[in-house]
């Protein structure tokens, strides 16, 4: 079978072996994957416990084509989403030192077949279509708990997702506004701005590029700023943030893609405000995601639908920037 391999210098689509169900696991025929920032990152090195020739992706739809034993065979035929958690534990409140994410070291999905536990399968919400439930898992339950678990998100809150133009702010946006919140986006791009408020409900944005962007903000929410602000840039602007924050604000990071800086202290604590980190969730969130899809009929935001053939190019595309959704890869 084809399927995208991290070698000592790059990744490439190579011929390997079809994996063979053990007890316990299902044989997943790939129709679509989609790409996440995480495998830009471990393709340039820039992630931990990198490992050479493992096989790249966490997010897929498919169908059960197998099963190993003890597997019930009522899988077989099946269209599926994976739960892309591999050993989370037993605590809810944070992953164990040994938890890892499908795609590195565990073979992923950029893959005509794949083999996972079948209790990582769930099955595909029913209005979606196979490209579209193929861009859920990472992304989406990324949003799903720095949205629930940690932004503690409700109607009536006023919320701020910064950088919306990533997979996981596009989410955040959509299950925010879903939720009855009062949802607010920064981007570089007014176009992204537009696209956010047609698709995913937000009341509007500001450009982060031009000067004073945080006292726009400020103004659209008629100075009241915000309960809640999901970012994933940190940087120097997160002081900003911090002053955005409305009186017992939180803050929830999930990235630092504009690296760290020093913080305004003062600020946070006469706010008596919360900063939270987060990234990714447990299974039960996972199952909660795609319940709070399913229910709320949630489309995700799809830039492109690409061939396995042009899956390098689309990791370039989307390094650059040059993406206004997620990009979904025909298997």
């Amino acid at each position: 079978m084809k399927a995208l391999v991290l070698t000592e210098n790059e990744v490439e689509i190579q011929e390997v072996a079809v994996p063979e169900p053990q007890a316990g696991e299902v044989l997943v025929k790939v129709l679509y994957a989609a790409l996440n920032r995480r495998d830009q990152w471990i393709r340039v090195g820039l992630y931990p416990g990198i490992k050479q020739g493992a096989i790249l992706g966490s997010d897929a739809c498919g169908m059960v084509e197998k099963v190993g034993a003890g597997v019930d065979n009522t899988w077989i035929g099946k269209k599926v989403i994976i739960n892309p958690n591999v050993g989370w534990g037993d605590d809810p409140r944070h992953p164990q030192l040994s938890y890892t994410i499908l795609g590195m070291p565990t073979h992923g999905t950029f893959a005509e077949y794949v083999c996972v536990p079948a209790h990582r399968l769930h099955e595909k919400p029913a209005h979606l279509s196979d490209s579209e439930a193929a861009a859920l898992p990472l992304a989406a339950l990324t949003a799903y708990r720095a949205c629930f678990y940690k932004g503690e998100i409700s109607a009536g809150k006023n919320v701020l997702v910064t950088g919306a133009g990533g997979g996981v702010a596009q989410f955040a946006v959509q299950f925010a506004s879903a939720a009855g919140a009062n949802v607010w986006v920064t981007s570089s791009s007014e176009a992204q701005i537009r696209l956010l408020q047609e698709k995913a409900g937000s009341k509007g944005g500001v450009l982060y590029t031009q000067t004073d962007w945080h006292k726009e903000l400020l103004k659209l929410t008629e100075k009241e700023g915000f309960d809640v602000i999901i970012d994933s840039a940190g940087g120097n602007d997160f002081n900003l943030l911090i002053k955005l924050c409305k009186m017992s604000g939180t803050i929830v990071t999930y990235g630092a893609t504009l690296g760290t800086a020093k913080m305004d202290i003062p600020s946070l604590f006469f706010r008596q405000a919360t900063i939270k980190g987060s990234t990714m969730g447990n299974d039960q969130e996972f199952a909660d995601m795609v319940q709070f899809i399913g229910k709320h009929q949630i489309y995700p935001i799809i830039d492109s639908v690409r061939s396995f053939g042009s899956i390098i190019e689309a990791l370039n595309d989307m390094a650059m920037g040059k993406i206004k959704g997620k990009i979904v890869i025909e298997i």
